[in-house]
């Protein structure tokens, strides 16, 4: 007599030969997961062409303002999108990333085009000091010299207005160890800016004093028109406040100090190295740092 059939070790409780109807363990693996479609994640890199799943918007990413993606159509309009879902890629969903940073090569160089030196210990800021008229144009000397600017110890202060430059520098005291650079906007023949300035070369601090200017009537004109996907920076009507006028000329919004200060960090956010600012500012910055860092005669 046959003995007793033998359970497969490998299966409890099924006997070989027999179908299982009941299949397995439906519980076990991620269940949730089962019949789920996998969005795959694609980094937003220069010239990859999407399109909005919706509206249909469709363009070549040109820039990452975090954290949105921007996107420019075959027609050259602009728009910027959140990154993340809401994208197809060759008619299929993708989820927009940053791209990975690159790992440099070689010395590393500031915005400035200097090239970078070693991290070490802070320097004692340097008793010389350079001015600006107001917040924007330190900001902008910032992004692009700061990394120089740290390591030569030199501090940057604003004006708040050139008005008030004779005020401050008697206040500051130029010497021959304590300079002074000076930044001044639409330092053209015949301003008012240009007339401050010779009063002070002339004046009892002229010796220590360095005062240089560019031709713009603000800061703003400075950084290259074409950063911001335009031919030339619009003309602004006398009477009319430039900022506010430049910015109803754009479409941005300007009904009061914070959409112009708003406007100011659209515009601060696509300058990324010395190559997006015009060169007659910055000519005038380095000549202001050699100027305040130039050792003194005599030491």
């Amino acid at each position: 007599m046959p003995g007793p059939q033998r359970q497969n070790p490998a299966a409890p409780g099924i006997v070989p030969g027999r179908e299982d109807r009941y299949g397995g363990d439906v519980l076990a693996g991620d269940w949730r997961a089962r019949g789920r479609t996998t969005i795959p994640d694609v980094e937003a890199v220069r010239d990859l062409v999407v399109e909005l799943a919706a509206d249909g918007f469709c363009g070549a990413v040109v820039g990452i303002e975090k954290p949105n993606v921007v996107l420019e159509d075959r027609f050259g309009k602009r728009r910027l999108f959140p990154l993340g879902h809401g994208f197809l890629l060759d008619g299929r969903p993708v989820r927009l990333v940053p791209p990975a940073p690159i790992a440099p090569v070689g010395r590393l160089r500031t915005a400035s085009g200097s090239f970078a030196v070693d991290s070490g210990p802070a320097k004692v800021a340097l008793p010389s000091r350079i001015f600006v008229e107001g917040r924007h144009d330190a900001e902008l000397v910032e992004r692009i010299w700061g990394a120089d600017l740290r390591v030569e110890g030199v501090v940057v202060e604003y004006l708040e207005g050139v008005d008030r430059l004779p005020e401050l520098l008697d206040e500051f005291r130029p010497a021959p160890g304590r300079r002074a650079g000076v930044l001044v906007d639409h330092l053209v023949s015949g301003s008012k800016e240009q007339r401050i300035a010779d009063a002070v070369t002339r004046g009892p601090h002229g010796t220590d004093v360095l005062v240089v200017g560019h031709p713009f009537i603000d800061i703003w004109q400075a950084v290259k028109p074409a950063r911001l996907g335009i031919e030339r920076w619009p003309v602004i009507p006398r009477g009319t406040d430039w900022k506010h006028g430049i910015c109803a000329a754009l479409g941005w919004p300007h009904a009061d100090q914070a959409d112009i200060a708003r406007a100011w960090q659209r515009i601060l956010g696509r300058v990324r190295g010395y190559g997006d600012l015009e060169p007659e500012l910055l000519g005038r910055v380095e000549e202001l740092i050699d100027f305040v860092t130039a050792p003194t005669p005599g030491r």
